[in-house]
Parts: C-alpha cells; structure tokens; sequence
C-alpha cells in the first residue's frame, strides 16, 4: 500500500528549522529535551484532544514524531486558543490517538468507518495500523455474503465478532501477513483483530424506510410587505431515521459527531448534514429512490413592536419536516 510523502502536512516540509539547531532536534529524537510542553493541547478539525507529548511522538517516523520532535513549537500552526492544528477528521483521531498509546486499537462492534480511519491512518504515516485495517477490510468484504439473508437484511443469528487491532512484532512478521481468514482476522497472538461490520453498502440491497429532514428558520415580515419576506439561511438540516439508510443516502456529507457508534439497525434524530441546502438532501433523497410521503410546519412571532423590535417588522421562527419513504 502506497504510503503519503514522509514530508505531507508538515509545515517546512518537514525539516528542522535552522534556528532550532541540530543539537535540539537530536536531543528530542533521543527522548531528551525539548521544547514542547508535557502536556499538548491538539485542535484536530475543530475536535479538542489532550494527551502527553510521549503518546503523539511514540511512533518513530510518523507524521506526529517529526511534528513533535524534529520541529519546534513555532513552526507548527496554531488556532486562535494556541492549541496545534491539525486539519483532519476529528472525530477519527480518537481511534489513532487510542492506538499511539499502547500500540492498540479496539473498535466498536460496528464501525463503519474502516475506510476513512485506513486513510487517516496513511496520512499520519502508521503502516501498521493501516496495514491491518486494510487485512480487516478483506476480511469484512469476504464474510459478509454469508451475514446476509436473501432480502438484504442481517441475520438474526450471526454473532456479532469483538474485535482488537494489536501492534505486530516488528521481526517476523512474514507469517503473521497472510490472508485473513473468511471470517475474521487474527492478530499475531490469536485473538480476533476487528470487527466485521454489520452495515449495509447501497449495492448490498436497497431496503424500504423512512427518513425525516427537518430544519429550523426564521424569517421577518414587514407591515407593508406581506408578500415579500426575508427569509434567512438554513443553520443546520437534521436527519432521523434508521442509521444504516441514513449513511446510504447522505454517505460522507452525514454529521455523526452528535451520535457516534450508533449501530445501522438502530434509529437516531441527532445526525444531521454537512451542508445547508434543502434542495440537495432532496436530490440525494430521489437519486436514491425515496418519495416525499408528508411535510408540515409551525411558525411563531418570537420578536415584535410589544417585546421591543422594530416597529414594523415582525420576526418569526418556524420548524419544518419532511418525510420520505422508500417501499
């Protein structure tokens, strides 16, 4: 698997500043001293993680490693709190963050994001982790045929496989590299690696469903036009529904940040979507072969003249939904 350039993300293309010597740059690959705190602060996609400095340099040669002690802490950009920005996904560097630690990584019995975490784990150059995520992927593409009934839904009896992601011995890992067996991978000391996720793909088999968008908006009517609002702009469209036929639909433009982990045979009404056009998410709703079955809306005077607003306009607030279905 083709790895990201060794210098990609680091600010200097990765050297050392010349102001920060070779001296210092050594002394910190050395795990002597250096120039950033104990303890980091880290803004990862507006995500704020807090950890030691030992845990983001404890992989050698990766992307974290020569952030943290072959740079100084001048050179690496910063948000407007002085946290280290990094602008990735956010809520997958829980899961590389968990694995610098102890070399280790457990995922949910569900996790769908395999895809996406393989190539968080490529950008910050772990060829370990993303090495046994992509064995993992093999491994779920092969057993999934036989989770599924004909109809496209899971079986009621397939046990659901707990899964780990050990570190591999760095010598020998010529046997532990063989093909992952049908039904789960194996790390080298035994036990399974991750687990084979139960969602299902688009192709897999197209169920039927709802799914409800709905949106907040506000909009402002004057005394003398009735027929002329100004509307404001949609903040946030919010999607309910059963989480597998949420994520086939909206697929990576899908908000899971509020509601993570939540397995695709489970409903939700936290997830919402990435952008703010209605239109959009109703294009996405037809392409994938849903119907508009009901829509309906509240409005309500929130600001007047009587509470202190302008005198002749009045700001209303309202809530709409709209359900679609796909038989």
């Amino acid at each position: 698997m083709a790895l990201a350039d060794s210098a990609r993300g680091l600010p200097n293309g990765g050297g050392v500043s010349p102001a920060a010597g070779s001296g210092a740059a050594a002394a910190a690959a050395a795990g002597g001293w250096s120039a950033f705190p104990e303890i980091v602060e880290l803004n990862v996609g507006g995500q704020v993680y807090v950890t030691r400095r030992c845990t983001v340099v404890s992989v050698r040669d990766s992307l974290l490693w020569r952030m943290f002690s072959q740079q100084q802490p001048s050179e690496l950009p910063r948000d407007s709190k002085g946290r280290f920005f990094l602008d990735r996904d956010g809520f997958l560097f829980r899961y590389i963050l968990d694995y610098l630690r102890d070399l280790q990584l457990v995922l949910p019995e569900h996790f769908p994001e395999r895809s996406r975490l393989q190539r968080e784990a490529e950008y910050f150059q772990l060829p370990d982790l993303a090495r046994r995520l992509a064995q993992a992927r093999a491994a779920t593409a092969a057993a999934r045929p036989a989770a599924l009934h004909r109809d496209g839904s899971l079986c009621a009896d397939e046990p659901p496989l707990l899964g780990c992601l050990e570190a591999e011995p760095a010598e020998g890992g010529a046997a532990a590299a063989s093909a992952p067996s049908p039904t789960a991978s194996r790390s080298p000391s035994g036990g399974p690696l991750l687990t084979p996720s139960q969602s299902l793909d688009g192709a897999a088999g197209r169920r039927s469903g709802y799914i409800t968008i709905g949106y907040r908006g506000s909009y402002t009517i004057g005394r003398e036009a009735q027929a002329d609002a100004k509307f404001r702009r949609v903040a946030r469209i919010t999607v309910c529904g059963k989480t597998a036929l949420a994520k086939e639909v909206f697929g990576e433009t899908l908000n899971e940040s509020r509601d993570p982990d939540r397995p695709p045979e489970r409903y939700t009404a936290r997830y919402y979507l990435k952008f703010n056009f209605l239109e959009q998410a109703f294009d996405r709703l037809s392409e994938a072969g849903f119907r508009m079955a009901a829509c309906s809306s509240t409005g309500t005077c929130a600001f007047g003249p009587e509470q202190g607003g302008p005198a002749d306009d009045k700001i209303w607030t309202s809530y709409t939904e709209y359900v679609f279905c796909r038989d």
